[in-house]
C-alpha cells in the first residue's frame, strides 16, 4: 500500500510539472573552447595569489623572502569534462608556475638583498564548479570543490652569499611551498562563486523585448550534467509587461534534444511562440490602421466602386471623406511546427469605413480574414529572428454566404496590400529578435534550423565575441579582489 501511495505521488508531482518552453544543451564539443579561455582567465587569477612574508633565523642568519608573485602558468596537461549529477569538472597535472620574490639575508652587520626568479613544479589542480539554480532561477555556480598540490620548487640563489643561501634553502623553499599550497584553493573559490557568477549574472532571466513585451528565462530546475553534455530547462515564456504576472498554461510538447554533434543546441516548443503571440495580442499590440493617404491608391479605389452602392446614399458630406481600413488579430495566433515547417494561422476582422472630419465614421463593410503564415526561424549572434511570409488567405462575411460571394473580388488586392505594404512593418519588427540566454560576450555561429513535430532545434558552435577577462571585469562586484573572505573555504586539501 505504501509503494502504491508513493507511485500514486510522483504521478501527481509529475503531472504537475512545468514544461519548459525553451531547452538548451552544451555538449562535450563545446569544452575545449571553453576550456582554452578558462585558462586564460585562471592563469590570470593565480597571478593573483598573495603570499605572506616568510620570515626566520638559522643561527646568526636572519632571512626575509617578500612580495612573492606568480608571473606565468605552464600547462602540460588539462582536461575540463562534465560529472554528472551537476558538475563541471577542471584537471590540471604536472603544470609549473613561475615565481619572483624579493629576498633579503642580514649576517651581523652584513645585508645581502635583491630579487630572484623560482619555480614551482609538480603542480596539480583538480577543481569542480557546481552548477545549480538559485531562488530567481538564475544558473549559479553554487560551490566550488579544490584539491591543489606542489610537489617541488626550485630557486637559483646566487650573490656573494650564495652559498649561505643554498643551506637555508631546504628552510625557505619549504616554507614557500607550503605556503603557495595553501593560497591555491581560495583563489579558485573565489574566481568560481563570485567572478564566474558575475558572468552569469548577464544571463537574462526576466527582461523586456520591447515597450509591450517581456520574456521570462528562468530555470525550471537545476541544470543536469551527464558525461557528455549539461542540460538546462528554461521557462521560456513571454508575457505583456502590463501584465507580469500573467503566464500562458504550456500545453505543447516537451521540446526533446537528442543530437551531441555540435556545441549547443537549443529547442523551442510551439509554447515559446504562441506565448509570444498571446502577450502582444493582450498588450493590443495585433491591430492596424490605415486612414487616407496611407490606403495604397488603387485599393482604395476598387473599395469605393466596391460599395458605390452604399456610399451614393449617404449625405454628399461623407462621400468624398477618406476611407480608412483596419485590420484586428480576433484571438490570439497560433503556431504549428512540424517537420515540413512552421506555420502561424491568424483571424481577424477588416473594417472598411468612411471618415468625415469632425463626425462620427460611417462602416461600409466588415469582414473576417483568415490568413496563414509560413516562419522561417534564424538565430544571429545570440538573437532568435523570425521571418513570415503570407501563404495562403481568405476573406468571407460573417452575415451571409451571398455577402461572402461579393467579396471575392477584393482577395486579391488586400492580399497585395498585406504583402507589400503589412508585411515588411511586421518583419522589419520581428528581425529584432530575441535574445537567447547566454552570458554576455558568447555568440552562436554556423547555426543549423530542424523542425521536428510540436518543437524546432538549432544546433550552432560558440564564438567568443569577447574574452572572459573582459566581461568578468565589466561585470565584476564591487570589493571582490581579496579572496580572503568569510565566505571562503579551508586552504587547498593537499600535502605539504
Amino acid at each position: 500500500m505504501a509503494l502504491l501511495g508513493a507511485l500514486l505521488l510522483a504521478f501527481l508531482v509529475g503531472a504537475h510539472a512545468e514544461l519548459p518552453g525553451c531547452k538548451i544543451r552544451i555538449t562535450s564539443k563545446a569544452l575545449e573552447l571553453v576550456k582554452q579561455e578558462g585558462l586564460r582567465f585562471l592563469e590570470q587569477e593565480l597571478e593573483t595569489i598573495t603570499i605572506p612574508d616568510l620570515r626566520g633565523r638559522e643561527g646568526q642568519f636572519y632571512y626575509n623572502i617578500s612580495e612573492v608573485k606568480v608571473t606565468e602558468l605552464q600547462l602540460t596537461s588539462s582536461e575540463l569534462h562534465f560529472q554528472p549529477e551537476q558538475e563541471l569538472v577542471l584537471q590540471i597535472t604536472n603544470a609549473s608556475l613561475g615565481l619572483r620574490f624579493r629576498r633579503q639575508l642580514v649576517y651581523w652587520f652584513l645585508y645581502d638583498g635583491g630579487y630572484i626568479n623560482a619555480s614551482a613544479e609538480g603542480v596539480s589542480i583538480r577543481t569542480a564548479l557546481q552548477l545549480s539554480r538559485d531562488a530567481t532561477g538564475r544558473i549559479k555556480v553554487s560551490n566550488v570543490s579544490c584539491q591543489a598540490s606542489v610537489s617541488r620548487m626550485h630557486a637559483a640563489f646566487g650573490g656573494t652569499f650564495k652559498k649561505v643561501y643554498e643551506f637555508l634553502s631546504t628552510f625557505i623553499i619549504s616554507g614557500m611551498r607550503f605556503l603557495l599550497n595553501q593560497q591555491i584553493c581560495p583563489v579558485l573559490y573565489h574566481a568560481g562563486t563570485v567572478l564566474l557568477n558575475s558572468l552569469l549574472d548577464t544571463v537574462p532571466v526576466r527582461s523586456s523585448v520591447d515597450e509591450l513585451v517581456g520574456i521570462d528565462y528562468s530555470l525550471l530546475k537545476d541544470p543536469v550534467a551527464s558525461d557528455s553534455n549539461l542540460d538546462m530547462d528554461f521557462r521560456g515564456a513571454f508575457f505583456p509587461l502590463a501584465e507580469e504576472n500573467w503566464s500562458l498554461t504550456n500545453r505543447a510538447v516537451e521540446p526533446q534534444l537528442q543530437e551531441e554533434e555540435r556545441m549547443v543546441y537549443v529547442a523551442f516548443s510551439e509554447f515559446f511562440f504562441d506565448s509570444a503571440m498571446e502577450s502582444y495580442f493582450r498588450a493590443e499590440a495585433l491591430k492596424l490602421s490605415l486612414v487616407g493617404d496611407k490606403v495604397p491608391h488603387d485599393l482604395d479605389m476598387l473599395l469605393r466602386a466596391t460599395y458605390f452602392g452604399s456610399i451614393v446614399l449617404l449625405s454628399p458630406a461623407v462621400i468624398d471623406s477618406p476611407l480608412k481600413l483596419e485590420l484586428r488579430v480576433l484571438e490570439p495566433p497560433r503556431c504549428t511546427i512540424k517537420p515540413s515547417g512552421s506555420t502561424v494561422s491568424v483571424t481577424a476582422s477588416v473594417t472598411i469605413a468612411l471618415v468625415p472630419p469632425d463626425q462620427p465614421e460611417v462602416q461600409l463593410s466588415s469582414m473576417i480574414m483568415d490568413a496563414r503564415l509560413s516562419a522561417k526561424m534564424a538565430l544571429r549572434g545570440k538573437a532568435l529572428r523570425t521571418q513570415l511570409d503570407l501563404r495562403r488567405f481568405r476573406i468571407y462575411s460573417n452575415q451571409s454566404a451571398l455577402e461572402s460571394l461579393a467579396l471575392i473580388p477584393l482577395q486579391a488586392p488586400l492580399k497585395t496590400m498585406l504583402q507589400i505594404g503589412v508585411m515588411p512593418m511586421l518583419n522589419e519588427r520581428m528581425w529584432r529578435g530575441v535574445q537567447i540566454p547566454l552570458p554576455e560576450g558568447i555568440n552562436f555561429v554556423r547555426e543549423v534550423v530542424t523542425n521536428h513535430a510540436g518543437f524546432l532545434t538549432i544546433g550552432a558552435d560558440l564564438h567568443f565575441a569577447k574574452g572572459l577577462r573582459e566581461v568578468i571585469e565589466k561585470n565584476r562586484p564591487a570589493d571582490t579582489r581579496d579572496p580572503w573572505t568569510s565566505s571562503a573555504p579551508p586552504p587547498s586539501k593537499a600535502a605539504a
